[in-house]
Parts: structure tokens; sequence; C-alpha cells
């Protein structure tokens, strides 16, 4: 109960803190006029967009930092880094922020504005942090490899968790940036999922894990208090990046990650949405499976308004989280 009474606490000052200094943030970033330019190829009714203020992620992150380095100061000065140590997920965050940053500087000021960073580029950079982060996450923290739901014994992947890992870091990396393309939609989504896996996290007694989820779980809300419909500003590949990253080093850390299809059904259902419509427009030679891809501008063209998509959306993801809980639970 302790435990429980201080992450609620976390959480509230989490949130307090992201909505007090958002403000701030947002009229500084509509002074430097870094504004989202919306791609021609999109929805048309997403051209009113057009200038909306992004990089907007370290709104949420600032206080996440501040609060993990608080809440861990005693291990950090006393340098007792090793075990699960929140730290990685910490450097995760803003080791795919600030690439995340790059990206959307090129595409508000670079020369490649409008588009951002080449994605091969991206992606090769995506790789080699996640295989550093791997490294650390077998050597460093010797987390538990694989749990097969409820059993209670690790499985040991051997050579094989390095690439199982990095696939993890770097698909849900791009997978929450695929779902952050509506007012709100990346920000419940990514909040579901933290609230599920630290939720995980307390079950087995990884209170600083749990801590860490869940202070991003009362950040996300006090971002969503400024990006609901109409959003007064995006998180960017800055917010996005990070936080796809950040959620596949946290499932990696429990040992549970065979359940984030369930509890990012959504980021997951983007990406494969994505995958397919490329593949099946290769293979018939012009012709689209989806209207659009990524999933959610599918059914705005269907005929959902950007509210009903975000809503049904996390419905969904709601439901899948809590599936995923069950299905850890269950004894």
């Amino acid at each position: 109960m302790e435990n429980t009474s201080v992450i609620i606490a976390v959480s509230g000052l989490s949130f307090l803190m992201t909505i007090i200094w958002g403000d701030p943030l947002i009229r500084l970033l509509k002074a430097r006029r870094i504004g989202k330019i919306v791609r021609e190829d999109g929805p048309d009714q997403h051209i009113v967009k057009m200038g909306t203020p992004t990089m907007g992620g370290i709104m949420f992150m600032i206080p996440v930092t501040l609060l993990t380095i608080l809440f861990n100061a005693v291990s950090i000065f006393g340098f007792n880094l090793l075990g699960r140590s929140v730290l990685l997920p910490l450097f995760t965050m803003w080791a795919y922020a600030l690439l995340g940053m790059i990206d959307d500087w090129e595409g508000v000021r670079g020369p490649r504005r409008g588009l951002g960073m080449r994605a091969i580029t991206k992606f090769i950079i995506q790789v080699i942090f996640a295989v550093v982060i791997a490294f650390a996450l077998r050597d460093l923290l010797k987390v538990p490899q694989l749990y097969w739901f409820t059993a209670e014994e690790v499985i040991n992947l051997g050579p094989f968790y390095i690439p199982v890992a990095v696939f993890i870091i770097v698909g849900m990396s791009n997978a929450v940036n695929f779902t952050d393309g509506l007012d709100g939609l990346a920000g419940l989504i990514a909040a579901t999922a933290f609230a599920a896996f630290g939720t995980v996290a307390l079950v087995q007694g990884q209170s600083f894990l749990a801590r860490f989820c869940f202070s991003l779980v009362g950040a996300l809300f006090g971002f969503l208090w400024f990006n609901v419909h109409p959003a007064q500003l995006f998180m960017g590949d800055t917010g996005s990046l990070a936080l796809g990253a950040t959620l596949g080093v946290v499932a990696l850390m429990t040992g549970q990650w065979l359940i984030i299809p369930l509890i990012a059904v959504i980021p997951v259902s983007e990406a494969l949405s994505v995958v397919i419509q490329v593949v099946y427009f290769k293979i018939t030679k012009g012709k689209r499976f989806f209207r659009m891809a990524p999933l959610h501008h599918h059914f705005e063209l269907l005929g959902w308004s950007e509210t009903q998509v975000v809503q049904r959306f996390w419905l969904i993801s709601l439901i899948f989280a809590m599936l995923g809980i069950a299905l850890i639970l269950v004894e």
C-alpha cells in the first residue's frame, strides 16, 4: 500500500508540473516559430493544423526526468547504479527524444522542410541506440529475459535476446510514431500502456520502475491538457520516438514483453497497417489495401471524426490493456 500511495502522489505531482509549465513552453515554441508543416498527402481536414507548435514531447519529459532523479537520488549519488535501475529507460527516453528533435527541426527549418530526416538515416540511428540499450539490459541490469505469462521460471533466450530486444525497441519507437497523427491519440494510448506496464512492475516488486511509469502517465495527462482536440501543440517525433522506445525498454525490464501486442494493440496495429499498405501496393503495382495508412487515417476517410477515432481507439486500447494484465495475474 505504501508503494501505491507514493506512485499516486508521483503521478499527481508529475501532472501538476506539466500543467504549470505547459503554457510557457507553448509561447516559447510559437515565438521561435517551431510549427508543424502538414504534408500534402494527408487528409484534407488536417490542413488547419498547419503551424501548430511541435517538439512538444519535452513538455512531459522534463517533469519525468526531474522526478526520476529526485526519487532515485540516493542510488545515484551512492553509485548504486546496477540492478533494475530506472536510469536506463530515462536514458532511452532522452536518446530517442534527441533523435526526434533533430527530425522535427529538419522538418520545420532544415533543408528537408516538411519531410524531416531521411527515413533510412533515422532507422540506422534507432538501431544503433537499441543495440547499446539491449546489451545494457542483458549485461548491466540483468533483466529477466522472458516470462511465459504466469510461469515463475525465467526463460533464457541466449544469443537471441539482443536481436529480439532491438526489434522490440525500434519497433515500438516507430509504432508510437505512426500512432501520433491525431490530436490526443498517441498521448492517450501511451499513457494507457505505461499504466499497464507500471502495474506489472508493481506486481513484480519493481517499485522504482512502477514510479517511473506512473510519473510518465501523470505527465502525459498533463500534456493531453494541451494536446486534445483542437491541439495547442504536438509532441512531434521528439515525443513519439521517445515514448515508443521507452515503452519497449519498460516491457523488456519486466520480462513480460509477450503481452506488448495486447497492451500496445493500437501502435502495433498502426505499424502493421503501414507494412501491409506498402507490401500490398508493391505486389499489386499501385493498389491500396487501406484508403490511407497509418490505420487512423483509414477510419477518418471512412467518415469517422477525429474525436471518434481517438476515443474509440483509446477504448480498444484500454480493454486490451486490461486483458494483458489479466493474463499475467491469472494463477
